[in-house]
C-alpha cells in the first residue's frame, strides 16, 4: 500500500513539473489561425450581427511572469463583402473592408495545468474602412447608384477568457472569446453617380459592443527560465 501511494505520489509530482510549461518560458509568440468575428456596422446594414470567418489574421508576443502574462496582439483583415443597406429589398452594398487593430494587455492563467483556463483583457486601437458601391435592389427606386468610402477610428477595451492546451512543454493551443467596446470617430464619404458627382459628408462619434465569439491557434514558448 506505502508502495503504492508513494508511486502515485511520483506520479502527481512528475505530471505537475511538466504542467509548469508557460511558467518556465520568458516569451511567447503565437499566431491566430481561425477566428469568427463581428466587424463594426457600415451604414445601415441589416446583417451587422452576422459574425464573419477569418484565417490567420493575427499575431500575439506574450512576456511571462509566472501565471501572469503580458500581451501584444495585432490583427488584420481585407476582405471583399457585401450586404443590405437600409432593408433586405432596398439598397445592396458591394466592396470591400479592412480592418486592423493593435492592442496591449494581460491574460491570468487559473493554474498550471496541462489544460489552463484565464481571463484577461486588451486595450488598444482599431481601425475599419469600406469602400464600395451601393445601388437599388428595388428596380422600382430611382434613386442613383452612389460610392461610399467610410472610415472608423478609435480606441476598444476588450475583456476575454480562454483555454490554452499545451501537447508539450514548448507549445500550446489555444482558443479564446472576447468582446470589443469599440468607441470610434466616423466619417463617411458618398459620391453620388450623377452628372455633378455630388459629394456628400457625414461625421459621427458612436460605440459598439462586437462579440468575437471564438479565435483558436498557437503559441511557441522561447527562453528557458531555467
Amino acid at each position: 500500500m506505502k508502495k503504492l501511494l508513494l508511486s502515485i505520489f511520483g506520479l502527481f509530482l512528475t505530471t505537475v513539473a511538466f504542467a509548469q510549461m508557460d511558467g518556465n518560458y520568458n516569451y511567447s509568440i503565437g499566431l491566430r489561425g481561425y477566428s469568427s468575428l463581428q466587424l463594426p456596422k457600415i451604414l445601415n446594414q441589416t446583417n451587422a450581427n452576422d459574425y464573419i470567418d477569418a484565417y490567420a489574421n493575427g499575431l500575439l508576443i506574450k512576456f511571462n511572469d509566472n501565471q501572469l502574462s503580458y500581451r501584444i496582439s495585432g490583427n488584420y483583415l481585407r476582405k471583399d463583402i457585401s450586404f443590405a443597406n437600409q432593408c433586405e429589398t432596398c439598397e445592396t452594398a458591394n466592396g470591400k473592408v479592412t480592418d486592423y487593430s493593435f492592442k496591449i494587455g494581460f491574460e491570468k492563467n487559473i493554474n498550471y495545468a496541462r489544460v489552463q483556463p484565464y481571463f484577461g483583457a486588451d486595450l488598444g486601437f482599431r481601425s475599419n474602412n469600406f469602400t464600395g458601391e451601393i445601388q437599388n435592389a428595388n428596380p422600382l427606386t430611382v434613386r442613383t447608384p452612389y460610392t461610399l468610402d467610410t472610415d472608423k477610428n478609435g480606441f476598444v477595451i476588450a475583456p476575454l477568457i480562454g483555454l490554452k492546451f499545451n501537447p508539450v512543454k514548448q507549445v500550446s493551443i489555444f482558443a479564446e472569446t472576447s468582446m470589443d467596446f469599440f468607441y470610434s470617430y466616423e466619417r463617411q464619404e458618398t459620391i453620388q453617380h450623377d452628372p455633378a458627382n455630388t459629394r456628400t459628408f457625414a461625421k459621427y462619434n458612436k460605440w459598439e459592443f462586437l462579440l468575437n465569439p471564438v479565435s483558436v491557434g498557437i503559441q511557441i514558448h522561447l527562453v528557458s527560465k531555467d
